[in-house]
């Protein structure tokens, strides 16, 4: 089969999790619910965290650019499911495709970069307690979030527009539900050993320093913690941290399994549903755990809840 230069290729098919006609109001409505829950238990952490003064400290700091990155990662992947089935139609244009791997990229890159921000955030307040002002300060806060912000960007970019060198054959299908960039590699005819080997490096670069640094913080912070002589002490420093290890273990657990569901299944459908998984289901979640398993913002939300029932 001969290969048609990228500059031919007009749009992509997004089969999407079944091609059963049946199950698709089914599969629309599942999509409409998580989307409007992320979306409005994301917003609400936002408006918490902005609204009460003694939330404007680095934890809630952090935790609410989490949260506007869960909306972004959202709003980039559900709404073009809707449409499309919607209007039964699995189209998806070549730039909107690779704007959409791009956006992909972006966000979970900082998902990565906030994640361990908020670890090393931990790490200050329970082994350097009497420093923490001092070394998280508004300054240091803002430049990690500038710095995760420029890294994940242009690690997106670099990805997506080394796609652009590609050359696709006529079958232009891809079995999953938004422009998964390894998944638009597959397509092509032309080499993409360079693709794959950039792909790895950024696996390695936003999913292994971040998860090291993590693990590490969590190290020093459980040392610490033993040495607290009080069980109250120790249960007290380890409950600040609580919410936060259920994040990192939902985000990286979840796309671990997506990664052990590709090795052992052949079946491209199967893991578009896995990855269900890691691309929905963390940022929809995040609100829940934060909101449940701390005091203080069940508190903040509380007063929240208050005013917005005060104005109508």
């Amino acid at each position: 089969m001969e290969p048609r230069n990228h500059t031919a290729v007009s749009e992509f098919l997004l089969l999407g999790l079944t091609e059963d006609p049946a199950l698709q109001p089914l599969i629309f409505s599942l999509f409409l619910s998580m989307y409007l829950v992320t979306i409005l238990g994301n917003l609400l952490i936002i408006l918490a965290v902005s609204s009460d003064s003694h939330l404007h400290t680095p934890m809630y700091f952090f935790l609410s650019n989490l949260s506007f990155n869960d909306i972004c990662m959202g709003t980039t992947t559900i709404p073009k499911v809707l449409v499309n089935i919607q209007t039964q139609d699995q189209s998806i244009s070549y730039t909107g495709c690779l704007s959409q791997a791009c956006f992909v990229l972006d966000f979970a890159g900082l998902e990565n970069c906030l994640l361990a921000a908020m670890a090393y955030d931990r790490y200050v307040a329970i082994c350097h307690p009497l420093s923490y002002t001092v070394i998280m300060n508004a300054r240091l806060c803002g430049l990690l979030i500038v710095l995760s912000l420029v890294m994940s960007l242009v690690n997106a970019l670099l990805l997506s527009l080394m796609v652009l060198q590609l050359s696709f054959c006529t079958a232009l299908e891809i079995p999953h539900f938004f422009c998964e960039l390894a998944q638009v590699i597959e397509l092509a005819c032309s080499d993409t050993l360079v693709n794959n080997l950039l792909i790895y490096v950024a696996a390695v670069l936003f999913g292994g320093i971040p998860l090291s640094g993590i693990i590490f913080s969590y190290i020093q912070i459980v040392s610490s913690v033993l040495k607290i002589p009080s069980v109250r002490g120790r249960y007290k420093a380890f409950s600040t941290c609580g919410s936060h290890l259920f994040v990192v273990s939902l985000f990286y657990g979840t796309g671990l399994g997506v990664y052990i569901s590709s090795a052992v299944t052949d079946s491209p459908r199967k893991t578009a549903v896995a990855s269900v998984m890691y691309s929905v289901f963390p940022q929809m979640l995040n609100p829940f755990i934060y909101s449940l398993r701390n005091r203080d913002m069940k508190e903040a939300l509380r007063k929240l809840f208050g005013r917005i029932g005060s104005l109508l």
